[in-house]
């Protein structure tokens, strides 16, 4: 029955929500189409980051800290962190090894769709848009969310005109200058 519910008032059933509650069931389902089917202002495609192969130097290396790790932890009779330790060395050996997924996005009126999933700028903190000062690096565009599963999005600019991106945020979402995390500092240390 709501299949053929029209776009007005599918984009209603949208707007009957705050951003305080989520729409369920079958206006769920209706909010999630209508705002898949609207007009697509931008779409480009992207990686999430640079993939940068490590060399088997790289790999040696991680190896041996993990184990001298390891060791300490298993000497000083701490097993979880042991455990933690080795757990830890196998993630990061499998992130570096694969070449990041390539994402679509498109800036639709509602706000910015990953592949299916829609941020919706009434869920936008601020955003900022990241430019290499060196110009050798597409610009990002970051993004602060409300939401607790993706609270910082980094989004590369690259094939796409981001002074109209710039300019169609602006008019959705606050701006605010937005900062390396330490996390952000400790990966580009390690070569992410």
């Amino acid at each position: 029955q709501f299949m053929t519910t029209g776009a007005s008032a599918a984009r209603a059933a949208c707007a009957s929500h705050n951003r305080n509650t989520a729409p369920t069931g079958a206006a769920f389902f209706i909010c999630y189409h209508a705002l898949m089917a609207q007009n697509v202002l931008l779409e480009w495609e992207g990686r999430e980051y640079d993939h940068n192969p490590k060399s088997a130097d790289w790999y040696w290396s991680l190896g041996i800290i993990a184990v001298a790790a390891t060791v300490a932890a298993v000497l000083f009779g701490n097993y979880l962190l042991a455990a933690l330790i080795i757990v830890a060395a196998i993630s990061i050996t499998l992130h570096t090894a694969k070449a990041p997924p390539l994402h679509t996005f498109r800036l639709v009126d509602q706000g910015i769709v990953i592949g299916n999933d829609l941020h919706p700028f009434e869920r936008m903190i601020s955003f900022s848009v990241l430019e290499d000062v060196d110009g050798k690096l597409p610009p990002m565009l970051s993004i602060k969310t409300e939401s607790w599963h993706s609270p910082h999005l980094i989004i590369p600019l690259e094939g796409v005109d981001a002074d109209k991106i710039y300019d169609y945020f602006l008019k959705h979402v606050d701006e605010s200058e937005h900062t390396h995390t330490f996390s952000d500092l400790v990966a580009a240390w390690l070569g992410f």
